[in-house]
């Protein structure tokens, strides 16, 4: 998983220096700009060297299913961002999930996780029971709600906090000691919240996954994901890897890499406009509530002020008082706001959940997880913050007229 980082620097520079000068540091090169390694395979110096490589764990120059000096590079990197002892790049966000999963988990065996998650977590997790798993989900915001639901063949506990799209959040810090009293291993999905901003680990959590899709990669180029945490849960899931194929190609992970390395600079312009633009919404007579853990009104700030302290991220909903039409309206009238899934990337991105994201559960889940018909979710760019708003005003205003 990449050469332990030289002392200066892992310890001493800002971590936006380090997000610069890392990747070298784990794959060297005289490259400023590192090489893609756009090779299936690699050439061997001996039948010695392809027999230690045909038995190690992710070798990066042997065949790049099972490993590439790209991959290397870029976990180096997303390693130190979540303050973990290993990283692995994957092909997707839900790669990334179900192979954190699967590895953890076996028939007969039992998973606590959320009402609220990502829509396909959610159906992987249908899927599992299929397959002799056992699922209860619970309140996210109800810590003695994963009590209860604990049982003697627990063995994972996975959250996502804040959840999508309705920004409710988990105890991180809770749950884990949680599952680690009930000797089960504990798993979040940080995505939303971005690693900038909370830091799962050293909230006692095994396993940290992204879609690295979002705010790592932060310009709508690159599918990817990425599982952080200690070493031997990495290796082991590697092992799945391995077997499934959902490994990141060189080029992806090259995007990746890249992408990454404004992090530093990336994150806090996200957190400042969302802030912005969730402070104008709240105001505006036209919005019947507006979800965002920044605002004093979120019912959870004071839990967000202790678990995301970089900031409260980019991503917030809101609902008109017009309801669905006039958030239909509203998503069509947009200019600068861009009508399009995902999030995270340098565009502010608006959508409608129920109808364009959530569409795999029924509408007795979508309740139960508290999306309502006329939410809209907001993506918060790196565009001027005022002329976010600005758009944003106009198309309140067409879809009030309507």
């Amino acid at each position: 998983w990449g050469q332990p980082l030289a002392s200066n620097m892992a310890t001493k520079q800002n971590l936006q220096t380090r997000l610069i000068h890392i990747p070298n540091e784990a794959f060297p090169s005289k490259s400023v700009s590192p090489p893609i390694f756009q090779t299936s395979t690699f050439r061997l110096d001996g039948a010695e060297e392809g027999r230690e490589f045909g038995v190690a764990v992710a070798p990066n120059q042997f065949y790049s299913r099972l490993g590439n000096p790209n991959n290397t590079q870029v976990e180096a990197v997303l390693k130190e961002l979540e303050g973990g002892e290993a990283a692995m790049v994957v092909a997707s966000g839900m790669a990334a999930v179900s192979i954190a999963l699967i590895s953890n988990i076996h028939k007969g065996e039992h998973i606590v996780a959320q009402k609220t998650h990502y829509t396909s977590s959610l159906s992987l997790m249908e899927l599992l029971q299929e397959y002799g798993v056992e699922i209860t989900l619970v309140d996210q915001t109800d810590t003695s709600a994963f009590e209860r639901a604990i049982q003697p063949n627990t063995k994972l506990v996975y959250t996502e906090s804040p959840s999508n799209p309705i920004m409710a959040l988990t105890d991180l810090r809770a749950t884990a000691a949680l599952a680690h009293a009930n000797g089960a291993i504990c798993i979040t999905d940080n995505t939303f919240a971005s690693s900038f901003n909370q830091q799962p680990l050293s909230l006692g959590y095994d396993m940290v996954i992204h879609s690295a899709t979002k705010y790592l990669n932060g310009h709508a180029d690159v599918t990817a994901g990425v599982l952080v945490g200690k070493k031997e849960l990495i290796d082991k899931a590697w092992t799945y890897l391995r077997v499934l194929g959902g490994c990141s190609h060189p080029f992806e992970s090259w995007l990746l890499r890249r992408g990454v390395q404004t992090y530093g600079l990336r994150l806090p312009v996200h957190n400042s406009n969302a802030m912005k633009v969730a402070q104008f919404l709240e105001a505006h007579p036209a919005v019947r509530k507006v979800y965002y853990p920044g605002l004093p009104s979120h019912p959870q700030h004071e839990l967000a002020k202790q678990q995301m302290t970089g900031g409260f991220g980019g991503m917030l909903s809101f609902e008109l008082h017009g309801g669905f039409d006039a958030g239909v309206k509203l998503i069509s009238s947009t200019k600068v706001c861009v009508l399009a899934v995902s999030l995270g990337g340098m565009e502010t991105l608006i959508c409608h959940p129920a109808s364009m994201v959530h569409t795999h559960q029924n509408e007795d889940q979508r309740d139960e997880a508290g999306i309502s018909s006329g939410l809209i979710r907001l993506s918060v760019g790196l565009e001027n913050v005022q002329d976010i708003i600005d758009d944003l005003a106009q198309a309140i205003h067409s879809a009030a007229a309507q």
